[in-house]
């Protein structure tokens, strides 16, 4: 996909576009075509007008009698939201090319869609406007360029170049179309969006998995290679694989996928690593409610070792996004294994979260240290989710990013541009409390370089507030408007709270509206606050508690009051 430089919002249009409604034809109510002539053929994009409470439209993009792509998409009927680009630069010197649209839904009675008002919308462009038009799109946080965005994938990094993938809806805010979008950072807070970098195929839409720098050469794709696992979702659910020789910018599909097929319904999210302590390759991989663990040595070729979960920890949703880790225990001179376990619904407050397994694992076999019941949540807030981690990160850290929001309410947030963000980097970790061993959750110090300098007083839309505590306090964040959030520390029962149900917008969701607590494992001395338009991520200075949660404020928040043994500067972060 070539870079999109140049989204139209609404209704606004500019002198580049053309408009063509001469082109549909009508089938029968629900059928259409839509031919491209040769001189729009010329220009980079069709944009495509979308309403997001619409029926689906299934388009399949034709030319020379053949079908050369599908997609769905939301075809306003009778106003438009926003914009999607159709990238024409993939179909060049095709002869005949039209999009064969199916709307589903019932129109036999009320002129069938040839009154839709999409016709006479749709523009051929050269360019497709990235600007933000959203109040809430983050500072310092990723978010997708446009369209819908849920798991992080196939994180790695290479060549001081941190890459993201992640689930992407080129065609609209809502989910639908599943493709690995791409961006890139330095810094892990700056993002560039290089376009989609795996495409759906006949397989199936591309869901979740990892990518991984294959040094050793050991799949024969060349030193270096960047060697990617995901899932093929068709009919059912296949692994498959990618292959990319140009640092993770364009990826080649292997000729053998799917690579691992099974008749289990939910299987799917490999994520994979080298495993030094046995000179091979492991792959972990959700299969239903337990986790799969195999052995490779060519990235290409899997050996079924074993599966963990049954009896163990919340087993109320699916289990999916796994991730498996050796880690030091803090102030100690051990190292054991995490095992991540992202689950759908069951968090400790309702919908998505993300829980974990501390243990032994020998390549082969994953044992935890916890009793069967024992369940233990990587973060305490709404809007923690689908947490894995890059590989190849430098010093042998392990940095981890999660998608920000909740299946709950993901497609009903007050955004229409784009929907999600990402957390901000955390480095895991692991430290000891009362007999058991807990992940200890540190922004990546990549965050606290982006500190301004000097520490004001003055709250921004885009900050770090930091409060150093020696007992009980409240913090609070207002406007004027009178929303606010209300934040408490409990120090003798050891609990941190946030208060979200004044926050600003709330009414989009029955679910939002929630006060969140989280146990500390101690006392806490420095609470880690970042705030960036629409998110508020609270986490102690040593890593014992973290929590995330989505807030709407109708103005910024301006005003912050500390109550109780607790002081407080802030740091702008741009």
């Amino acid at each position: 996909m070539r870079k999109i430089n140049g989204v139209i919002s609404g209704m606004l249009l500019v002198a580049c576009l053309t408009a063509s409604a001469q082109e549909a034809q009508f089938l029968s109510n629900n059928h259409a075509l839509y031919r491209i002539d040769q001189n729009n053929q010329n220009k980079n994009y069709l944009l495509l007008p979308v309403q997001e409470n619409a029926e689906m439209s299934n388009v399949k993009v034709i030319a020379d009698n053949a079908q050369l792509k599908t997609f769905n998409v939301r075809l306003a009927s009778n106003h438009i939201d926003y914009y999607v680009p159709l990238d024409l630069g993939e179909f060049k010197n095709q002869k005949g090319l039209m999009l064969d649209i199916h709307v589903n839904g019932n129109y036999r009675n009320d002129g069938g869609i040839s009154t839709f008002g999409c016709w006479k919308n749709m523009q051929f462009s050269d360019s497709y406007d990235l600007k933000n038009r959203e109040q809430y799109r983050p500072t310092y946080h990723h978010t997708p360029a446009y369209g819908w965005m849920n798991d992080p994938n196939g994180m790695f990094y290479k060549d001081g170049v941190w890459n993201l993938y992640f689930q992407h809806n080129p065609y609209g805010s809502q989910w639908e179309n599943m493709t690995w979008g791409h961006s890139t950072s330095t810094d892990l807070l700056h993002w560039k969006y290089e376009g989609d970098a795996i495409l759906p195929d006949v397989i199936g839409t591309i869901f979740s998995g990892s990518a991984v720098v294959d040094k050793n050469n050991t799949a024969g794709f060349g030193e270096g290679a960047v060697v990617a696992l995901y899932t093929s979702a068709g009919e059912n659910q296949t692994q498959s694989m990618a292959y990319s020789t140009d640092a993770g910018k364009t990826f080649t599909k292997y000729a053998g996928n799917p690579i691992i097929t099974s008749n289990v319904p939910d299987f799917r999210d490999p994520h994979m690593f080298w495993n030094e302590d046995i000179k091979k390759w492991n792959m972990i991989l959700a299969a239903g409610q337990q986790m799969n663990i195999y052995t490779s040595d060519n990235l290409k070729d899997w050996k079924y070792e074993s599966s963990f979960g049954t009896g163990y920890g919340n087993h109320d949703g699916v289990w999916e996004c796994p991730d498996l880790m050796k880690l030091k225990v803090r102030g100690t001179d051990k190292e054991k294994w995490m095992l991540i376990c992202n689950i759908n619904p069951g968090g400790p407050f309702g919908g998505s979260a993300t829980q974990y397994f501390v243990g032994d694992f020998d390549g082969h076999k994953f044992t935890c240290d916890s009793k069967p019941e024992v369940t233990k949540w990587m973060d305490y807030g709404k809007d923690h989710y689908a947490t894995v981690t890059f590989d190849n990160a430098p010093e042998g850290r392990h940095v981890a990013l999660a998608w920000m929001s909740n299946w709950q309410y993901a497609a009903q947030v007050p955004t229409m541009q784009y929907r999600s963000g990402n957390s901000i980097p955390r480095d895991l970790g692991l430290f000891e409390h009362k007999g058991e061993t807990y992940c200890s959750v540190v922004p990546s110090q990549e965050v606290t370089s982006a500190r301004s300098k000097k520490a004001t007083k003055t709250l921004s839309e885009a900050c770090e507030l930091v409060v150093n505590l020696k007992g009980d306090a409240t913090i609070t964040l207002s406007n004027a408007k009178n929303e606010k959030v209300v934040m408490s520390y409990d120090a003798k029962n050891e609990t941190f709270s946030m208060d979200r149900t004044q926050s600003g917008k709330i009414d989009f969701s029955d679910d939002f509206a929630v006060k969140t607590t989280a146990p500390t494992y101690g006392k806490l001395k420095q609470l880690r606050i970042f705030i960036d338009k629409s998110s508020i991520e609270a986490i102690d200075a040593e890593g014992k508690m973290a929590m995330t949660n989505l807030v709407f404020p109708t103005k910024p928040y301006n005003k912050v009051t500390v109550k109780g043994k607790g002081k407080y500067v802030v740091y702008n972060l741009k």
